[in-house]
């Protein structure tokens, strides 16, 4: 059978074949989730009954409340499920209540260094907190306090290990931060939590290298079932960052393992949002919406590929519904794309075909090649928003 056969969809049940446009409901996808324990971070759920979060981190002054405010808004409007915001200072902390109150995605406290801030998060009404035991002074000893403080308040707790900032006593094990190191320690903390009857915990274990990352995340996998909150740390730039994680949040969604994602850019957070849902959409671990199907170009093309995908993929910014718009460059493989999406274009001799459900339409020059697919795509997400025929095509002949 080819790997196309053994797809399951999101129920687990197997399913072949392709569909025309996005795939069908339930969506194929390469695994069944991992089976976790539930948390809630305010009104989002974690864990394998749920979908895929994603999750930024705003880069503002968390005490600049407004600006903080702002940023989580744009944020929101992205297609961030869940922020996080930093809290070193005591100013920091006294703004939460306020951030908490007013931001309409669930807040993350992220808690370095000082135990008293872990509880003015909890107090403060964040819908969870982050903690790196690795470096916040004597935390083990504070565990039964926050765990009572987190349960009265019905607030989850991630335990996020570093490979930057590894628990000193697990370090010194291991020498460096292995794999079974960022394991351990984030099992150690967890086991010091259910000692005290909490459980309401998602773990990360990041690490920069994705290969040390996603062999972390595999043991942690067969090691607990606590949701797992998925991250290459300091991945880097956004080109070299989307790479890595990338490729680290493919080997292991594409597994079932990961429960909530954040993609760590040296980049504005909108853009780690825009490519966190990229991955999920392209895993089919979220529905697909606009798609953007286009040739690398070649010696074959007969059109400039690159301005005509770049001019479709700006006209269509925003659009909502489930489309998929091949816009291709020669006689090659550009029919046969065109023909398998939604919406395409097979160009040459200074034309182009207009293909819509597999059907061709029309055939129009080559400067009015973006214009009318911007033209039919629209007509198509009317059509689908009214709950009509998902884009009938409309032949006409020119």
């Amino acid at each position: 059978m080819s790997a196309e056969g053994l797809l399951t969809d999101s129920s687990g049940n197997t399913g072949s074949g392709t569909m025309l446009g996005m795939p069908g409901l339930p969506a194929p996808v390469l695994a069944e989730r991992r089976k976790t324990r539930q948390i809630k971070v305010g009104n989002v759920g974690v864990g394998s009954e749920y979908p895929i979060s994603v999750q930024s981190m705003t880069t503002t002054v968390t005490a600049d409340v407004n600006a903080t405010l702002q940023q989580i808004a744009e944020l929101t409007a992205s297609g961030c499920d869940i922020v996080r915001v930093a809290c070193p200072s005591q100013d920091d902390a006294d703004a939460l209540p306020a951030i908490a109150k007013k931001s309409q995605i669930p807040v993350i406290a992220d808690i370095h260094f000082q135990p008293k801030y872990v509880f003015a998060a909890i107090e403060a009404g964040c819908a969870g907190v982050r903690v790196n035991p690795g470096n916040i002074k004597k935390f083990d000893d504070k565990i039964k306090e926050i765990a009572q403080a987190a349960k009265d308040h019905g607030t989850p707790i991630r335990i996020g290990v570093n490979a930057g900032s590894l628990d000193p006593r697990v370090l010194a094990r291991h020498g460096k931060a292995t794999p079974e190191a960022l394991v351990e320690s984030a099992l150690l903390e967890a086991e010091l939590f259910a000692e005290h009857d909490f459980h309401d915990i998602k773990i990360s274990v990041k690490h920069h290298d994705p290969v040390v990352m996603v062999r972390a995340y595999e043991l942690l996998a067969e090691r607990c079932d606590y949701p797992l909150h998925l991250g290459v740390t300091e991945a880097g730039p956004a080109f070299q960052g989307t790479i890595k994680s990338a490729t680290a949040f493919g080997a292991l969604l594409s597994r079932g393992i990961g429960d909530t994602i954040r993609v760590s850019l040296s980049a504005p957070p909108v853009e780690e949002v825009k490519v966190g849902i990229q991955i999920l959409e392209s895993l089919n671990l979220r529905p697909r919406r606009l798609e953007i199907v286009s040739c690398p170009s070649c010696g074959r093309a007969q059109v400039d590929v690159y301005k005509l995908a770049d001019e479709v993929t700006a006209g269509l910014s925003g659009m909502e519904v489930p489309l998929r718009v091949a816009v291709m460059g020669c006689v090659v493989n550009g029919p046969g794309e065109a023909r398998e999406a939604d919406l395409g274009v097979a160009s040459g001799n200074g034309k182009g075909q207009i293909f819509v459900k597999g059907e061709v339409i029309k055939t129009v020059p080559e400067h009015k090649i973006v214009e009318t697919l911007i033209e039919e795509a629209m007509r198509i997400a009317e059509d689908m928003e009214s709950g009509g025929e998902a884009g009938a095509p409309q032949v006409t002949v020119s």
